[in-house]
């Protein structure tokens, strides 16, 4: 077991970076980072990129040195590395695909572009664009084409201020004003009531169930893609002290792993639910004093 370090060659933001990753486990990376005082935002799914200035420093702290292809070849050996198809869509293409999603509605384009500008705020880490496409990548995966289940997946987090409960409030009446001169009444209502039923992930219908799995589907994906969740979930909550932290995080960790199913839906539970619940359990061990 060991945490690798190869030569920074890869161009960036006017330097060189390499990569530094562990062939044992994820958790041994991030503790190794953190002694470092490597940025959490440098993490990329199985791997840290560091630049060409530390690569010296961070031989010296233990990791060992090696060539590119050796420390590939041991990452894959070790399970842990994630291809490109499985990692979290940049920005601009999840932008893409949302747009797309949208465009399939034949709603106005304006009202479009000024969702996707509330989903790309700056103090948005987690809950950005990128969270829209997963969540409506998951509706298709689970058969969820309603009209009405897909504009709740843009309305649900639209207005984000890391204030549970009144976040939704706030998207529900936003669907509610802008909906209301487009489609009818009860279309409206439904898109509302889904909204603020994401504050509790409680759903009593179908399509209840369909939002709530696909909300809920990034828990279920691969280990080095959960990590980059963890990761940005916690920049939501960079103004948190860390003890502040892991106590409120250990808090939703327990109320997730107490939902039995966690997934509503016959293929969401299919797709997800053993993962998650091995995901959840991972993050509060390590979350344990």
């Amino acid at each position: 077991m060991a945490v690798l370090i190869d030569p920074p060659r890869w161009p960036a933001h006017g330097t060189l970076f390499g990569h530094l990753v562990s062939d044992s486990s994820l958790d041994e990376l991030h503790d190794f980072a953190a002694t470092a005082g490597i940025p959490p935002r440098a993490f990329d799914h199985d791997h840290y990129d560091v630049p060409a200035s530390r690569h010296t420093e961070l031989v010296a702290l233990g990791a060992v040195p090696v060539g590119e292809r050796e420390l590939v070849r041991r990452l894959a050996a070790s399970g842990l590395r994630v291809r490109p198809r499985d990692k979290t869509p940049t920005r601009p293409a999840a932008r893409a695909l949302a747009v797309q999603a949208w465009d399939r509605l034949g709603l106005p384009a304006a009202l479009r572009d000024d969702l996707l500008t509330r989903w790309s705020e700056p103090h948005r880490h987690y809950h950005d664009v990128r969270h829209l496409a997963q969540c409506l990548a998951a509706l298709g995966e689970l058969g969820g084409s309603d009209p009405v289940v897909q504009l709740a997946a843009w309305f649900h987090d639209t207005v984000y201020d890391g204030l549970p409960g009144r976040d939704e409030e706030a998207s529900a009446e936003l669907a509610e004003r802008e909906l209301s001169p487009m489609l009818p009444a009860d279309d409206v209502a439904a898109v509302a009531a889904l909204v603020r039923m994401t504050a509790t992930h409680s759903p009593t219908d179908t399509r209840g169930a369909l939002l709530s799995d696909a909300d809920l589907s990034i828990l279920g994906q691969i280990p080095g893609r959960y990590h980059v969740y963890v990761r940005d979930v916690r920049l939501d909550y960079a103004h948190v002290d860390d003890a502040a932290w892991r106590a409120g995080r250990a808090q939703v960790l327990r109320g997730l792993l107490a939902t039995d199913p966690l997934f509503r839906t016959t293929e969401g539970l299919r797709r997800w639910e053993s993962r998650a619940r091995s995901n959840l359990s991972a993050e509060l061990a390590r979350l344990a004093p």
